[in-house]
């Protein structure tokens, strides 16, 4: 009663057509375990850099004399491997060489309680031109 014509007996009003009642959960999707950087600050010293590499001065920027300090904010992995850098501050001639070159340096791994970690610091990238 209050079914519609040909449905199943003792199935629910409002089912699923052709439904039979026996549907298995579907598990929600599982997500990798997020990566937790710690940003260096008084509790945690910056690590040391054991490899750099000096960037590239832009050949425009040369010719329109602008030196000056790059300030880039550097996420370091827990092996010790720059991999994310975004600009600070600084001349916009001088920002692509200072990132490209500091997505090349390498870290010692930082240690937190024994175990490494992936940190998050600033660092300074210095155009001079030559006298």
């Amino acid at each position: 009663m209050g079914g519609v014509p040909g449905g199943q007996l003792g199935g629910s009003l409002g089912g699923v057509l052709g439904g039979t009642g026996t549907s298995v959960p579907i598990p929600p999707p599982q997500h990798p375990a997020a990566t937790r950087i710690i940003r260096v600050g008084s509790n945690l010293k910056a690590p040391r850099q054991i490899f750099s590499v000096q960037p590239e001065y832009p050949v425009l920027a040369k010719q329109t004399h602008v030196s000056g300090t790059v300030v880039v904010n550097a996420v370091i992995d827990e092996h010790g491997n720059v991999v994310g850098a975004r600009a600070l501050s600084g001349h916009p001639l001088l920002i692509p060489a200072a990132l490209k070159a500091v997505l090349q340096w390498k870290y010692e791994p930082t240690q937190l309680n024994g175990t490494p970690v992936a940190v998050e610091m600033e660092v300074t990238v210095h155009f001079q031109l030559g006298s």
